[in-house]
């Protein structure tokens, strides 16, 4: 794993590379950044934010959503994927948020992971993205590229968050998030990462290896 001072000095070549970093999908309340996140499970940003478009215009809120049957709300989002389960899981969070949190999406991980469909991931970009809290939230683009550059060594998704936490002070936790995500889409890919675009070739791990071996 890298040392304090080399990860210090990547997190600064990542902020100077996507200073414009930040969330993707698109939202206007709380709510709605639940929505759309269950919805990218297994999608992409750009259509989950196709449909979002036309789905908030009909309806946004976790009252109008709790009200819907499943089979009124999968049409609208059958283009995200596994949209029978992310229906369910949207109207049971919308009843859930009435309920229990008195219409307001809930801002702590044990609340927010309380919600069905809603996951470690989802609980920290609300938390972050909605709320302004310092998070982590680790998709397959930041396990992906964490554990290459070699912030982090470990096998899993928690165990990854649980060292970022640890290598990266908590007020750049969220910046660090959308920078390793934007290096994940833009540079370091699954499958082939574009070594001779990244400016951190002389830091990451995973170059060293392919160079010397």
């Amino acid at each position: 794993m890298l040392t304090k001072e080399k990860t210090r000095e990547t997190l600064i070549l990542l902020g100077a590379a996507y200073p414009d970093a930040g969330p993707e999908l698109l939202y206007t309340t709380p709510f709605e950044l639940l929505v759309a996140t269950i919805l990218s499970a297994q999608c992409t940003d750009k259509q989950v934010n196709k449909c979002t478009r036309a789905l908030f215009q009909i309806c946004h809120t976790p009252a109008q959503f709790a009200a819907l049957a499943e089979e009124e709300l999968a049409p609208h989002i059958k283009s995200c994927g596994f949209y029978q389960t992310k229906a369910r899981h949207i109207i049971e969070a919308g009843k859930r948020i009435m309920q229990d949190f008195n219409g307001e999406v809930p801002r702590t991980m044990q609340e927010l992971t309380s919600l069905p469909g809603v996951g470690r991931k989802t609980a920290n970009v609300v938390m972050s993205n909605a709320f302004g809290i310092p998070a982590i939230a680790v998709d397959t683009h930041v396990f992906r590229v964490a554990n290459r550059i070699g912030i982090t060594d470990a096998g899993d998704v928690l165990k990854t968050e649980e060292q970022l936490k640890l290598a990266i002070p908590r007020e750049y936790w969220s910046d660090a998030h959308h920078w390793l995500i934007f290096h994940g889409r833009r540079v370091c890919n699954a499958r082939k990462p574009l070594c001779g675009q990244c400016c951190l070739t002389y830091l990451c791990e995973y170059h060293a290896k392919i160079t010397q071996g």
